[in-house]
């Protein structure tokens, strides 16, 4: 496991723009009304309560360090503020501190708008931090000075509002930068496996861009519970990271031809299921290397989106293909609540490798996205507040 410390550059290439605080309320205020309703909409709340509070009279500023994007665009729209307005929490809602936020591809989806989303806009999907405030009449077991994480929206910031419906204690056996590192990736892993196709111990699996960050998640995972690993990837090395954290084969998609070592590997069965986050450039071999009855799991268009094909083309081996979301497994604060605490459990009980590729200061945020949007990183990237 890489040392959970950020190197801080040296000269900043950012360019930091200036606008009064009124100004920046009236042209960012949609961002926490809209997105809350849109995006942050709290599911419904656990009846084992502990307390209501009132609004914390801690002190927390007005203004915070955040990105924001205004349009659509290359890394050159991730605009490095340090006078953004802190929100407020409403009922049911609190503020937290972020320390450390998680970069995901899919932040890549929204920044270029292959996945809309309105402008102006603070991207990031989970974060880890300590909860400073709570909204008035808030009944939750969380309370201020809480270690928490969280997944939701407008996380590239130094403060967020989040619902307590998609909050987690962080257990204490974590050391700082683990859950923002493993929570939205993992999450993901753990219900591919176990909703999208429910892995069996013996299991031939097929995982793309298996050193990539859910793609390490599922190696080890699938692992775990006992399901045999091919694993994917572009190299050499990441071949070998693949194979240390669970992959039991791997298959350059540089050099070799995946369909056929697939094909070679499983005895001509195929493969029960895929796991593919690569999209339009491995979809078709997918469906060539499932076996009778099995699945092609699609959650990912690293390559571009996969291109139409006839619904027919399933009938010959009865395929299954599903184009799943992690949210929609984890819709109702139970299957949050118990999910993440699954996960935590296979991080400390099986000892689960957190790889984190880099910290970056949170202003070399356009760094980090060409990092990741290169397909040359290894691991979760995060974000230092």
């Amino acid at each position: 496991m890489r040392r959970l410390s950020s190197r801080l550059p040296s000269q900043s290439k950012v360019q930091v723009r200036s606008l009064s605080v009124s100004q920046l309320q009236s042209r960012i205020r949609p961002l926490y009304t809209s997105l809350s309703i849109i995006r942050n909409k709290p599911v419904k709340q656990a009846k084992s309560t502990i307390q209501t509070y009132k609004m914390s009279s801690t002190s927390i500023p007005q203004t915070m360090k955040g990105v924001l994007i205004e349009k659509t665009g290359g890394v050159e729209v991730l605009d490095y503020r340090t006078d953004l307005p802190v929100p407020v929490p409403k009922e049911g809602e609190v503020l937290v501190k972020n320390e450390f936020v998680g970069i995901n591809y899919i932040d890549t989806y929204f920044r270029t708008g292959l996945y809309p989303s309105p402008k102006p806009e603070i991207l990031g999907r989970e974060a880890e931090g300590t909860i400073v405030s709570l909204g008035p009449s808030t009944t939750t077991n969380l309370k201020p000075n809480d270690r928490v994480v969280y997944m939701g929206t407008s996380t590239y910031a130094e403060y967020t509002v989040i619902p307590t419906s998609k909050v987690h204690i962080i257990p204490s056996e974590l050391s700082p930068g683990i859950a923002a590192a493993s929570f939205l990736q993992g999450l993901t892993a753990l219900t591919l496996i176990r909703e999208a196709y429910h892995v069996q111990p013996n299991d031939w699996i097929l995982v793309h861009a298996a050193a990539g960050g859910v793609g390490l998640w599922l190696c080890q995972l699938l692992r775990v519970v006992g399901a045999r690993v091919i694993g994917t990837a572009s190299s050499k090395e990441k071949l070998e990271l693949a194979k240390e954290n669970g992959a039991e084969v791997g298959i350059n998609n540089k050099e070799e031809n995946i369909v056929k070592r697939v094909l070679e590997i499983t005895g001509g069965e195929g493969v029960q299921a895929v796991f593919d986050s690569v999209g339009k450039d491995t979809f078709e071999g997918d469906l060539e290397v499932t076996a009778r009855k099995g699945t092609v799991v699609s959650f990912g268009n690293a390559s571009g989106a996969v291109p139409p094909f006839p619904i027919s083309k399933l009938a010959a081996k009865n395929l299954k293909v599903l184009r799943p979301t992690l949210f929609n497994y984890i819709a109702t604060r139970e299957e949050f609540e118990r999910y993440a605490a699954e996960l935590f459990d296979f991080i400390i009980k099986d000892k689960l490798n957190v790889r984190i590729h880099e910290i970056y200061p949170l202003e070399e945020v356009r760094r980090a996205h060409t990092d990741i949007e290169g397909r040359g990183t290894t691991g979760k990237l995060l974000l230092r507040v």
